[in-house]
């Protein structure tokens, strides 16, 4: 755990409660009652300064912090702690007029010009010394105020750019990587249509070619990306540090974003951190949503931090549905329950103008008297009842793979059998199953350690390197469970095919190989029959395997692979490898992860839940624990519109939320939550 979020935490006193807060957006008579309304509604921590760069440096080098000063004294006679950020997501107009130089420029060779935000490119000497600047001026002048309690380095990094800059740091990148032009053009299979390179000047960032470009140089370019945004964050990162060095320091992730690797990024940082606004018009949104909450909880294994959501609706949609009562208070504890200490939002107080102005907010543009301020306000005071589970950690007996390398190979590049994977879609479909069946779930990548896991799944591995392979082999032979799908294990670091046959990396895991993929046709369908008499339907894939170790669990039904392998079953060691080379209907995928979790001794979180014979608990019904060295924490959160009754509910525990016993099964009316806190387990002798 990190000392600076072991302080905060200490600071805080339980979960972090509160938002964006944006003062200079407002006359100065609207904060005081600002800080009157976020007491009342039990706001401990606001997030200062995200886009104020302008409003900081109206001209450069002249910073008008009057207006900060006054917020910050303002925030900390009130109780009320901050979230400091760095404004440089939004340069100024006067940095875009005078430097043009510092706007990216899209692959297609067009400026993205001022007006938006982001609009900077991660490369440009100018802008990183302009960030730098305001980034000192700002902690050298508030790292020792009171009310500070977090650095945010910049907002929701991401901007690419195909700038001279650009290629020339994408060429640095590329020596400190390769270090000859030999070892890039093996490495990029530069022999292919006559691309090999003769001089550094001669290699650019893959900007848009007539037609298809090279996929390894490709994967290079945003392997680079996510590294030039890096530096930015760390460059600002140690600047506050070295004012200050007991204040932790992060920035805010996005859901499921493909350009930057937050695995790398992780590790940058005191915690990890993430803005994230499921689609309330989406049945399902809350599945995708706890995987993203438990990928965020598992870049550190340690708790995160929630630092955006919405309070209802957003407006970056079509159609912008707002949260139904009770859905925002069920969203907050289903982040709680997958590891998060905070519960903060975007933003604070509606804006007024801007492309934002229709965003939801805490105190919406109707003010108190509207139903969402009514549901913050009470959320913000119920909290508090469940701050002992601050700080807790989770622990997880199956582990799957999401990997930004892997993603990136899936679908940076063209050439594939088919080319509209959807690798968090995918990812997704294999968590889903085990979501419903109450198992936890960490996400790993190809440096992650296994012994710990008795599962780890696979989905759609495509790019793997030698390491992480001999990694599972490991993991297998010393008695482990792998459940491996559909085109996995294919190319190198490099995107270059392994050899001699599909797939080249998991030749020994799976106990066969692939000869030809075949991905289907528009509609087309598989049936699927299992050993044990059961059937399934299966499309999008298949694959033509032949067995030679392995024994085959499913066969298809029909069509051109009538009677030919569908899902195999190896055995590796002590342990168990199984290969899924289609994609299998839900319930046929369900059926195999499930069977596979029960076999390898997975236990659900609660009692029963998902064991064949023993009490049911709904799918609809979440369960996760948290635990610390005092004290269990068992989350039930009802995500349907009915009452649901939870069987497999052990006695001795009290409802935080209601304090009150619970001696056995319990009923959630629609969208509730209970947290039963149980005594810890004595330590084992």
């Amino acid at each position: 755990m990190s000392p600076r979020m072991d302080a905060f935490r200490a600071r805080i006193g339980g979960f972090a409660f509160g938002g964006d807060y944006n003062p200079e957006q407002w006359d100065r008579g609207v904060w005081d009652e600002d800080v009157k309304l976020m007491r009342q509604a039990g706001v401990n921590l606001v997030t200062l300064g995200v886009f104020a760069w302008a409003s900081l440096e109206p001209e450069p080098g002249r910073f008008t912090f009057g207006w900060l000063d006054e917020a910050m004294d303002l925030l900390h006679a009130n109780g009320i702690s901050v979230d400091l950020a760095t404004p440089t997501a939004a340069p100024p107009a006067w940095l875009a007029h005078e430097h043009p130089q510092t706007l990216p420029v899209t692959d297609d060779g067009h400026v993205f010009g001022f007006g938006s935000r982001l609009h900077f490119d991660p490369t440009s000497a100018v802008y990183r010394g302009h960030a730098a600047a305001i980034t000192r001026a700002l902690a050298e002048r508030y790292s020792r105020h009171p009310a500070l309690a977090m650095w945010h380095i910049g907002n929701e990094y991401g901007p690419v750019a195909y700038t001279p800059g650009s290629a020339s740091a994408f060429r640095a990148w590329l020596r400190r990587k390769y270090g000859d032009l030999d070892t890039l053009n093996d490495a990029w299979y530069t022999r292919f249509w006559s691309q090999r390179y003769t001089s550094w000047d001669q290699v650019c960032p893959p900007e848009l070619p007539r037609s298809w470009s090279n996929p390894a140089r490709r994967l290079d370019f945003t392997r680079f990306t996510s590294d030039a945004l890096l530096e930015c964050f760390t460059a600002e990162r140690d600047i506050v540090r070295a004012c200050r060095d007991d204040i932790p320091v992060l920035t805010n992730f996005m859901r499921f974003y493909q350009r930057a690797d937050y695995w790398r990024w992780a590790r940058a940082e005191d915690a990890v951190a993430l803005d994230i606004y499921p689609d309330p018009g989406q049945d399902d949104s809350h599945v995708a949503a706890a995987l993203n909450f438990d990928l965020m909880r598992s870049l550190r294994a340690q708790p995160w931090i929630l630092m955006e959501q919405a309070a209802s609706a957003v407006s970056q949609w079509k159609v912008n549905i707002p949260k139904s009562p009770g859905r925002m208070r069920l969203g907050s504890y289903q982040a709680i329950a997958h590891g998060a200490d905070s519960v903060l939002f975007f933003q604070w107080r509606a804006s007024r103008g801007g492309h934002e102005r229709f965003h939801s907010a805490m105190l919406p543009h109707s003010g108190t008297g509207a139903r969402t301020w009514k549901e913050v306000a009470a959320l913000g005071g119920e909290l508090p009842r469940i701050a002992a589970a601050a700080g807790s950690g989770t622990n997880a007996e199956i582990a799957l793979f999401f990997d930004w390398d892997a993603w990136w190979g899936l679908t940076q590049t063209h050439g594939l059998p088919r080319n509209d994977f959807d690798y968090p879609a995918l990812v997704t479909e294999h968590y889903r199953p085990l979501f419903h069946a109450h198992h936890a779930i960490d996400l790993i990548c190809s440096r992650s350690a296994l012994s710990r896991y008795r599962m780890v799944v696979l989905p759609n591995a495509y790019l793997v390197g030698d390491r992480f392979v001999r990694a599972l082999e490991d993991f297998a032979a010393g008695g482990g469970t792998l459940v491996c799908s559909f085109f996995s294990g294919v190319v190198d670091e490099n995107n270059q095919v392994r050899q001699p046959a599909y797939p080249g990396a998991f030749r020994g895991l799976i106990g066969a190989y692939i000869d030809e993929y075949w991905p289907a046709r528009d509609g087309e369908e598989f049936a699927v029959s299992f050993a044990d008499g059961t059937t399934c339907t299966a499309d999008w894939w298949q694959e033509s395997i032949h067995p030679e170790s392995a024994t085959v669990m499913a066969s298809y039904a029909g069509g051109d692979f009538a009677g030919r392998p569908a899902v195999l079953s190896n055995t590796m060691g002590a342990g168990r490898v199984v290969y899924i080379g289609t994609r299998l209907d839900r319930p046929g995928l369900a059926a195999t992860l499930l069977g596979a979790a029960t076999a390898a001794g997975a236990r659900p979180v609660i009692a029963g839940a998902g064991m064949p014979g023993a009490p049911e608990v709904p799918e609809f019904v979440e369960a996760t624990r948290r635990a610390n060295d005092c004290a269990e924490y068992l989350f039930l959160l009802n995500h349907s519109a009915t009452d649901s009754a939870v069987i497999g509910v052990e006695p001795g525990g009290t409802d935080l939320i209601t304090a009150t016993p619970v001696s056995g099964p319990l009923t959630l009316p629609p969208l509730a939550v209970a947290v039963l806190e149980y005594p810890a387990a004595p330590p084992a002798t």
